[in-house]
């Protein structure tokens, strides 16, 4: 990974490529510093330091801590992931929204528009809600008016957009991935706070008890670290080739076809989106609930990651069923977004339409059956790795205390986008020697 960096630098528009996308990102964490205007920074750190954890912490590590400063990028990129999480379902479900996905170039413009105009749509509801719900408890003092929700709301929904906006310059003048990027310096922006935290807790913090404690400490806070780095990188890499041969056929006075290929069935099929979902859904009465009703009702511990896993006291092991509920929906999502992004019927019918097929397989329905067959095996693989993934900061945080925002889902993002960064750049360099080779 480091060659490859250092090849690129050597490269004049790579290199430009990456200092560009080091300069909006540069922009994005000061925009995410910036007050919204009308707010003291005593009333927001009182009111919404309440939503440091649970239903808000997740939120709070997407946004990059823009969220708990209460920023003009506040919102961040998440109405503009909603939105494009929304329009990519209405795909599946709208025929004309399909038939434009199928334009090519065209069509995915038409679609990318939506996108745009659904985060407006999404940002102007989120910050509404916020700027309501956070009034109401005080977050711009003892007396608010209209003036000060139209200024929020504005400002949070414009804020979002130019989030938008640097994702989308970052694809063009970038080195691409910019949504991915705006979501990747999110989230490690947030890793030397916590970072400091497990040190003060479990390294620091030992040292009463004596040396090797502390080093106790510090071995397995970067072996766990490791293994689930580890473990992402072998699970985001896994696939189950499926070979395909294709028969040969004449055309005109050449022999064509007669060459073997496969199929690449990747095992973590839909990536880091059913753990977003899950996460979501889950999420979304807690926050209801904690904006518009006053005080914690019992029920959204239930739905509530700092309640899991907590065995002290012993009668605080019920809340634990909202961890099996989240493992369920993981694991039924998985299976959704991969139904909605794979179709066997059609890969049947290409392969068939070319020639191909799977040996030992008749072409038609039982390539279809076997397709479906096999991929209900390895989205099954995959949703126990992202469950895996994901339940061991919530162990360690409901167990030892250990409360941190670069959990399972935030070293999946992390790593994913790390990996698909890298083999864009080599890409990249890639192209460029093939176009100084034909040049030449």
């Amino acid at each position: 990974m480091f060659k490859t960096l250092q090849n690129a630098f050597k490269v004049k528009e790579i290199r430009d490529r990456l200092f560009f996308t080091f300069l909006m990102l540069i922009v994005l964490r000061i925009g995410s510093q910036l007050p919204i205007p009308g707010t003291d920074s005593t009333l927001v750190s009182s009111v919404l330091g309440q939503f440091g954890s649970g239903a808000f912490g997740f939120f709070d590590a997407m946004t990059g801590g823009s969220f708990s400063e209460y920023s003009i990028f506040a919102l961040n990129i998440s109405p503009y992931i909603t939105a494009s999480i929304i329009v990519q379902l209405l795909t599946i479900a709208i025929p004309k929204l399909e038939e434009m996905q199928r334009e090519g170039e065209e069509g995915r413009k038409k679609l990318a528009a939506f996108t745009r105009y659904g985060t407006v749509i999404l940002a102007v509801i989120e910050s509404i809600a916020m700027s309501i719900g956070f009034g109401n408890l005080g977050l711009y003092g003892e007396t608010y008016g209209v003036w000060e929700v139209v200024v929020s709301v504005f400002t949070m929904t414009a804020g979002s957009a130019v989030v938008m906006w640097i994702g989308e310059t970052i694809n063009e003048k970038g080195i691409g991935n910019g949504i991915s990027m705006v979501l990747l310096i999110n989230i490690v922006s947030r890793v030397p706070e916590d970072i400091a935290g497990l040190y003060t807790k479990f390294v620091s913090g030992q040292y009463s008890k004596g040396i090797g404690y502390s080093i106790l400490g510090a071995v397995v806070i970067i072996a766990v670290i490791v293994a689930v780095v580890a473990f992402i990188i072998i699970l985001n890499g896994g696939e189950r080739r499926i070979p395909v041969q294709y028969s040969q056929k004449v055309v005109g006075r050449k022999l064509l076809g007669g060459n073997s290929s496969h199929i690449p069935l990747k095992v973590n099929t839909s990536g880091v989106i059913p753990v977003i979902f899950a996460s979501s859904l889950l999420q979304f009465p807690v926050i209801i609930a904690n904006l518009f009703v006053s005080g914690t009702p019992e029920w959204t511990k239930y739905f509530t990651s700092t309640y899991w896993f907590n065995f002290k006291p012993i009668a605080d092991i019920r809340y634990s069923i909202g961890f099996v509920v989240y493992v369920i929906l993981i694991v039924l999502f998985a299976y959704f977004y991969t139904a909605i992004t794979f179709n066997p019927m059609e890969v049947s019918n290409n392969m068939k339409k070319q020639g191909g097929f799977i040996p030992g397989i008749r072409p038609g329905a039982p390539t279809t059956e076997y397709l479906q067959r096999i991929l209900h095996y390895i989205v099954f693989i995959g949703a126990v790795g992202l469950v895996i993934v994901s339940a061991i900061p919530f162990f360690f945080s409901g167990v030892f205390g250990a409360s941190v925002t670069f959990g399972g889902t935030s070293l999946i993002i992390i790593v994913g986008v790390v990996l698909e960064t890298m083999k864009k750049i080599e890409s990249m360099m890639l192209v460029r020697n093939y176009k100084g080779f034909l040049a030449e």
